[in-house]
C-alpha cells in the first residue's frame, strides 16, 4: 500500500512522528508521536489546508509516498466504535486516546481511520516505534506546489 504525506522540506525524512508528539492532533496527545498519512495525494492536501491560514500560500513542501508492506498488519477503527463527535472541530480528548491506545497496545503498527475533512475518505496512522515500522520505507519525495486557489477568496 502507498500512503501520502505533506511535509515542509526539511523534514521530509522524520518518520519519527516527533512533529505530531510535540503539538499533538485530532488523533494522539503531546507527547504520543504518531505519523500522519493519508490514502491519496487528494485527501493530503485537504487534510492539509484546513490547518492552514487564508491567504499565506504554504512555500517549500514535498509530498512524500510512503510503500507500507503488505504484509504489516492494518488495524481498523470501527464506525461504532468512533465517540460521539469524532469529527467535530476542535477535536475531543476522545479521539486522541483512541490513537494513544493504538500506539500504547502495540498491537499493529498501522491503524486505519476515517478523515474528518473528507467524508468516506481514510487515514493512516503509524506508530512509529512498533517493531514492524521498520519495514515501513520512502518511496518517493517530489516537490509539491499547492494550487492558490486554496487559500485564496475573491
Amino acid at each position: 500500500m502507498i500512503v501520502y504525506r505533506l511535509s515542509k522540506k526539511a523534514f521530509a525524512h522524520d518518520l519519527t512522528g516527533k512533529g505530531a508528539a510535540m503539538a499533538g492532533g485530532r488523533w494522539n496527545s503531546k507527547g504520543v508521536p504518531i505519523l500522519y498519512t493519508s490514502s491519496s495525494r487528494a485527501l493530503c492536501t485537504a487534510e492539509l489546508a484546513v490547518h492552514l491560514p487564508l491567504g499565506i500560500l504554504p512555500s517549500d513542501y514535498v509530498i512524500i509516498a510512503i510503500h507500507i508492506p503488505d504484509t504489516l498488519r492494518v488495524s481498523k477503527l470501527a464506525e461504532a466504535n468512533l465517540p460521539a463527535k469524532w469529527n467535530q472541530y476542535p477535536y475531543s480528548t476522545a479521539t486522541q486516546k483512541v490513537g494513544n491506545d493504538f500506539v500504547k497496545s502495540g498491537k499493529s503498527a498501522i491503524l486505519k481511520v476515517p478523515s474528518a475533512v473528507v467524508e468516506g475518505d481514510y487515514n493512516f496512522l503509524i506508530n512509529p516505534y512498533h517493531p514492524s515500522a521498520i519495514k515501513i520505507r520512502i518511496k518517493e519525495i517530489k516537490a509539491f506546489h499547492f494550487d492558490s486557489r486554496l487559500f485564496t477568496r475573491k
